[in-house]
């Protein structure tokens, strides 16, 4: 699916039902699962046109790149549960180095990915955060648009730059080129996806579960 700037805007007319079935997580045909188990990490690292966002240190011994959307439930449970725990542990302490990649599901997880970006590269995180939060608010609203408007009021956001920023279509587009090569060279197919110095996890991870994971990485550092 391609994400454009009609489509995104004609999701003022879609119900929550719409969202509903559209945040099920497509399945393609690039690349099987099997093969998507490692990745090259040089490979990984290549940013998308419009950068990287990040948190931790530059030079960390672990790298976590999470291919997210925002209106899919399981990003939101990771992003409440599990984050905060991991920013504190590893991310803080300089032993991870954390990627936060868009995977928009739907027109309306590319809208508020969107917004982030336009909030400013020091409320990109924030942003996100927020977003997970009031999901259920927002995502699954009977006018969802309208919504996610009224949440941008908190950020700063007047109708104007609301506006201006879901019809850049250079954003859209470099949106929509992050999400298209996650699917085509690392066989992203659901979110969320985690790349743990090249290998592939999926789903919402637990805490308890990246501690056995990334103790033997930094155990090797």
């Amino acid at each position: 699916m391609t994400l454009t700037r009609r489509r995104l805007l004609e999701t003022a007319a879609f119900a929550a039902a719409g969202f509903a079935a559209l945040s099920l997580a497509p399945r393609f045909g690039f690349l099987s699962q099997a093969a998507a188990q490692e990745a090259d990490q040089q490979e990984l690292l290549v940013a998308g046109p419009l950068g990287d966002k990040s948190e931790g240190k530059a030079d960390a011994p672990v790298t976590i790149i999470e291919y997210a959307s925002l209106t899919c439930g399981h990003c939101a449970q990771f992003a409440a549960k599990t984050y905060p725990a991991l920013k504190e542990k590893y991310i803080d302490t300089g032993k991870v180095r954390f990627i936060l990649r868009e995977f928009p599901l739907d027109p309306l997880a590319a809208a508020g990915f969107m917004l982030a970006r336009c909030a400013g590269d020091d409320k990109f995180f924030p942003v996100v955060e927020l977003m997970f939060r009031e999901q259920r608010q927002w995502a699954y609203a009977e006018k969802p648009v309208e919504a996610l408007q009224n949440l941008s009021k908190q950020l700063g956001f007047t109708q104007e730059s609301f506006q201006a920023c879901l019809t850049n279509q250079e954003l859209l587009d470099g949106v929509n080129a992050v999400r298209q090569r996650g699917v085509e060279k690392f066989g992203v197919n659901s979110t969320p996806t985690f790349f743990i110095n090249g290998k592939v996890y999926r789903g919402a991870i637990e805490i308890a579960d990246l501690d056995k994971i990334l103790q033997p990485l930094l155990d090797k550092a």
